[in-house]
């Protein structure tokens, strides 16, 4: 089995549109084993919360901070995406967070437009040294909400931002204009797929108004050149255990099998 490792070609990519997508991040087994976890992850579904867009429409998320032993953490830990994030951000990475988007057909909310370090900047990260690795546990349409994401929008800056619904989004007089200068892409992907972007990019999502949900896995990093000089809601900087790609399935399995009723 081969699994993914993040060419030349895919950190200069990177570098220049802000994005890289890689099909078939998660083999179709690892997927398929992740959705079942997921929809049947009791905790997941306790601890979720809701976020409303700027039209009142609500996007549930359940975020992790801590790394443990299942199978987000394990994907979030494993070589094929840690070692792209390294070459990607041209040093050290950590864990920095990671949660499930669980957008929900007809009723789920939309995404603002806004860049992850538009956040991220007030918990103390003086740099945009940081990227996100979103994978799909449905396949991603514009019907039912994919990412849209404007093509080297993260050369920009830091954009200021705002509060808008629940939520936090960037300027729009500033969005407006990347707009008409910045190619617009919708990120459709299959499940299992995977799009890798800078923590400056501008993106967004629109609401689920299809029959089909739409879930996913965003295993967020930061750099340990970067960490931040005070405390805020993500950890700073400790080493992270990469884990071997072999073990997303396997942990992902005894998890599963966790999960079952015992006899009687």
């Amino acid at each position: 089995m081969s699994y993914y490792r993040a060419s030349a070609a895919d950190v200069a990519r990177f570098r220049e549109d802000g994005y890289v997508i890689v099909r078939n991040l998660l083999t179709p087994t690892e997927v398929d084993l992740l959705n079942r976890v997921a929809r049947a992850d009791k905790h997941l579904a306790e601890t979720a919360y809701g976020r409303e867009d700027a039209q009142g429409a609500v996007v549930t998320l359940a975020v992790r901070n801590e790394l443990v032993d299942d199978l987000y953490s394990t994907i979030a830990r494993s070589r094929r995406i840690v070692g792209a994030m390294a070459a990607f951000l041209n040093g050290e990475v950590y864990h920095y967070h990671h949660k499930l988007i669980l957008k929900e057909p007809r009723v789920g909310g939309a995404w603002e437009w806004h860049q992850d370090y538009g956040y991220w900047y007030n918990n103390g990260c003086l740099l945009p040294d940081m990227a996100s690795c979103l994978m799909g546990i449905d396949r991603a349409t514009p019907e039912n909400g994919c990412l849209q994401v404007l093509k080297g929008s993260h050369r920009m800056g830091r954009i200021e931002h705002g509060k808008t619904g629940d939520q936090t989004g960037a300027d729009l007089e500033r969005v407006n204009a990347a707009l008409n200068r910045f190619e617009l892409v919708y990120v459709e992907m299959e499940p299992g797929d995977a799009v890798l972007f800078h923590g400056n990019l501008l993106h967004r999502s629109d609401q689920n108004h299809s029959e089909h949900p739409r879930w996913a896995l965003i295993s967020c990093y930061n750099t340990r050149r970067n960490d931040p000089y005070k405390p805020g809601r993500h950890p700073g900087y400790s080493p992270l255990d990469m884990a071997p790609d072999e073990s997303v399935l396997a942990t992902g399995q005894r998890q599963w099998d966790r999960m079952q009723p015992g006899p009687g």
